[in-house]
């Protein structure tokens, strides 16, 4: 029988990726092979955030075929995927001439089961897994490459959803884990900004007769936010332990959100809530849709509801034309919030993004590198004791 080996780089939505992709193998007779050096197939599902994490993919690459050529053995097709794929098939084949085949990362889909792998919660000895309830994004930060690579959002049917964690449960699973870029944000890509900047007025309820129709499938009567509405029912499933979600853009995070956490004993107490940089000019610059203001809203109102929340961050450094005086305002958030973990990246810029097309990159790596390790030093090293499992 044919073979297959799935090499990840990147994130957890990566990952998911990569099971679904295993799924799609094991459909039409593949079996996994233990090493890609012994494989007929090898895809490489491959992470585009930072230029770093491109590096290792091509480098990857290289070692393969050198390994195959060095061992006089036939190379396997190679498949790219992952988000990488931003680059368009001509400039890939011509970056990488070890690939075979590109697979676009949004014709990932839902047809066959994920094959999961490696789904203990080494925390809780539960089984763990992900599951995905939309793909793509619609906030197109300038720094990020996303909307380009995997496409503008869309979010999953509530059915499938449902039905996807039901199959979970019978085969044993016990805690899942919802991905999307913005999970806040399931079902209201096709509602339009005002309707969405109603829903996070919680004093005037969204009327039904409000709601279009190509969006009310995502809805409760009541005009709940979809998501939160989403987190109810799952948590109506008896077999469910425990929900997480990731991650949520702070610009859209609703009064009714952080009462479901703090009332429901089934939701995880963690929250990861990217910042990405504590100065009000940066995230003008990021088009992150929010202020510092509105971030600390969010913060507060979290810890005063869910006493024992804890909450995790992302900070780019270094951000196209990030001053000191900026610096130091992420500094001072930081010392305010008090983060339980925060992933922390050094900015590069993405060929496509609005930030490489507008801004220049002119802070030195040197400064980069400094300003990454006072923070990690100040919000991860500090906090040792106080960092949640991140599976």
């Amino acid at each position: 029988m044919p073979n297959y080996y799935i090499h990840t780089f990147g994130c957890q939505a990566n990952k998911s990726d990569s099971e679904r992709i295993a799924g799609d193998y094991e459909a039409r007779g593949y079996i996994a092979a233990k090493s890609w050096k012994n494989c007929d197939e090898l895809v490489v599902n491959t992470c585009a955030v930072r230029q770093r994490a491109e590096d290792r993919a091509k480098g990857f690459l290289i070692n393969v075929v050198n390994y195959y050529q060095e061992n006089n053995l036939p190379k396997p097709k190679i498949i790219l995927t992952g988000c990488m794929t931003h680059h368009g098939d001509k400039k890939l084949y011509e970056l990488l001439p070890e690939i075979d085949e590109i697979l676009p990362i949004n014709e990932v889909g839902f047809n066959q089961a994920a094959i999961r792998k490696n789904n203990i919660n080494t925390q809780t000895g539960r089984r763990h897994a992900w599951v995905p309830i939309s793909s793509g994004c619609n906030s197109f930060c300038t720094y990020c490459i996303v909307p380009y690579s995997r496409g503008r959002e869309a979010s999953r049917p509530r059915d499938a959803i449902i039905e996807e964690v039901q199959q979970l449960l019978k085969e044993g699973y016990e805690e899942i884990t919802l991905l999307g870029q913005n999970v806040n944000s399931w079902g209201l890509e096709k509602v339009g900004i005002g309707l969405r900047k109603m829903l996070m007025q919680t004093d005037k309820p969204l009327a039904r007769d409000d709601i279009p129709d190509n969006a009310s499938q995502y809805f409760d009567s009541d005009g709940t936010p979809p998501f939160v509405s989403l987190l109810q029912e799952l948590s109506q499933l008896e077999k469910l332990q425990t929900i997480r979600f990731m991650t949520s853009n702070p610009w859209d995070f609703p009064d009714e959100l952080i009462a479901e956490i703090a009332n429901n004993p089934k939701l995880d107490k963690f929250i990861h809530l990217p910042v990405q940089s504590g100065s009000n000019s940066v995230l003008h610059r990021m088009n992150r849709g929010y202020t510092r203001e509105k971030y600390l809203d969010v913060v507060n109102k979290l810890k005063k509801q869910v006493p024992d929340v804890q909450i995790g961050t992302d900070i780019i450094v270094g951000f196209c034309g990030e001053t000191e005086a900026e610096f130091q305002e992420t500094i001072d958030l930081a010392k305010e919030v008090g983060w339980a973990v925060a992933f922390i990246a050094q900015y590069s810029p993405r060929p496509g993004t609005a930030a490489w097309r507008l801004y220049e990159d002119d802070v030195p790596a040197a400064t980069k590198k400094h300003r990454f390790q006072l923070l990690d030093k100040l919000i991860n090293t500090s906090h040792m004791e106080k960092r949640p499992l991140i599976l």
